[in-house]
């Protein structure tokens, strides 16, 4: 299959489980359904460290077919503090800074075309992360202050980079209610969380000055004309062409 834009989810668990329970990669493919193909490249527990290991098979220079567009969302794992034992996903800031950097230089190189975004660190709910976490785990230890220098250096590195961001950080908690609406165990987004990213998300694709633009509503959809296998119209004579329906979506995205 070949022809259509490629956008490709990549990241830790937050991109991983962005296709359940409402889920923003969901809504994303939803959303372009007839625009583009949202490819996931979610792997939960990953860090920037592990996540700059696998760049050159994930995103192959080589390919025939580069990426339109990459989401990526790296940082709440590196932010956990350090385990005694050396082990665990625990990466210092400035090195998660490089590891970001890097991460950047690589998508930017694969083509002209290909636009990068960053997502960064969302904030917590301490007390119902402790609560969800398995027994099974040694202690972890996440606070919203860790999450904001992770999340403060992932946008120091964008502008740096001349990348777009979104600042989930500040973004989910522009809710008031943000702490028991938008996570489903304190960590990872609920419908509600991952609605604040779509919108986020797709103002950035509707003001950023891109060539070819990638909103869905500048975006061409894919067989858009006309058919006598369309559904018939109550007069019986013609059909009626359903390819910009939207009905069935709970929010009317812009």
């Amino acid at each position: 299959m070949n022809g259509r834009p490629v956008f490709v989810l990549f990241g830790s668990s937050i991109v991983q489980y962005s296709f359940s329970n409402g889920g923003w990669g969901a809504t994303l493919a939803d959303i372009y359904a007839r625009k583009a193909d949202i490819v996931l490249r979610g792997y939960i527990a990953w860090n920037s460290r592990r996540a700059l290991q696998v760049m050159d098979k994930v995103f192959p220079k080589d390919s025939a077919v580069q990426p339109s567009l990459v989401v990526v969302y790296l940082g709440g794992n590196d932010s956990i503090a350090p385990h005694p034992s050396g082990l665990g996903p625990h990466v210092p800031l400035e090195e998660y800074i490089d590891n970001m950097r890097k991460i950047a230089e690589h998508l930017k190189s694969l083509s002209d075309k290909t636009r990068v975004i960053f997502l960064s660190c969302p904030p917590l709910n301490e007390e119902l992360l402790r609560k969800s976490t398995s027994t099974a785990l040694s202690e972890i230890v996440r606070t919203n202050e860790t999450c904001r220098l992770y999340s403060e250096a992932c946008i120091s590195v964008s502008k740096e980079m001349d990348i777009k961001v979104v600042d989930l950080y500040n973004a989910i908690q522009k809710r008031d209610d943000w702490a028991t609406a938008c996570f489903t165990d304190g960590l990872h987004l609920s419908e509600e969380g991952s609605n604040i990213v779509v919108q986020e998300i797709l103002t950035i694709l509707k003001e950023a000055e891109w060539d070819p633009c990638l909103h869905w509503k500048a975006m061409p959809t894919e067989f858009v004309e006309d058919s006598p296998y369309d559904l018939v119209t109550s007069s019986g004579l013609s059909t009626i062409n359903p390819s910009e329906w939207f009905y069935h979506r709970k929010i009317s995205w812009e």
